[in-house]
């Protein structure tokens, strides 16, 4: 009886390792005609050519924070994969019998901006790791993040910080407030429904989400995060 249950585990086992093997493949395949139709410095010099491409320095550290803390806290020590954010966002997928997590990091985010469709298959996760490796050997991080933010959509048609902050608020990215820093943060997650023009009080419900990770992972204190929610949009 032991011997008859091992074999079907072995059985099952191989047939899910060879399934494994034939995604790795389609999404290799995909990340290489990718690349091979536009290199990587090719589209990173695309990019940096828009109008309103928005730099690093012109970035307040809060907003910086409170990306990093939303969409990927272990961003500047990892080399492009968050091996705890995949295992858990399998975990998730597995109980929810869905593919509803994916565990990506900002760079694998970036390569999907840059190359691929927003349709979520395995396939296209898969290319995203071969993509984010390479962006990672080719670009630093702060690079990295600033390329994210000008591929990412924050709602009613901005592509960049600095759209969204003239857009929402009339300003310039540096001048944004604290509280405007961590509302701005948690938009390209759903920006139908979490840009300040579409629903109000979804983007605040979303803005307390950001100030409760920024929380978790250290850059302020449960005071510090209640004052800067009370400011409102003064």
């Amino acid at each position: 009886m032991f011997k008859k249950i091992l074999k079907v585990l072995l059985i099952i086992l191989l047939i899910g390792l060879s399934i494994c093997l034939v995604y790795v493949g389609a999404g290799y395949g995909m990340y290489k005609e990718a690349i091979e139709a536009v290199p990587l410095e090719e589209k990173v010099a695309e990019i940096r050519e828009k109008e309103d491409y928005t730099t690093i320095d012109e970035l307040p550290q809060m907003y910086i924070n409170a990306v990093i803390s939303v969409e990927d806290k272990r961003f500047f020590s990892h080399n492009g994969i968050d091996i705890f954010a995949i295992g858990r966002a399998a975990i998730n997928d597995i109980k929810a019998m869905s593919f509803v997590e994916g565990g990506s990091t900002i760079t694998q985010q970036l390569s999907k901006n840059m190359y691929f469709t927003q349709e979520k298959k395995i396939t296209r996760k898969v290319a995203e790791v071969f993509m984010a490796f390479d962006i990672e050997k080719a670009y630093n991080k702060n690079e990295i993040l600033e390329l994210y933010l000008n591929t990412s959509y924050f709602g009613d048609g901005y592509y960049t910080v600095k759209e969204a902050t003239r857009g929402y608020w009339g300003k310039e990215p540096e001048d944004m407030t604290d509280y405007e820093c961590i509302m701005l943060a948690g938009i390209p997650n759903a920006p139908s429904a979490y840009a300040p023009t579409a629903n109000p009080d979804l983007a605040k419900q979303r803005q307390r989400q950001v100030a409760e990770k920024m929380i978790d992972n250290g850059f302020l204190t449960e005071e510090e995060a209640e004052k800067i929610l009370e400011q409102g949009g003064n």
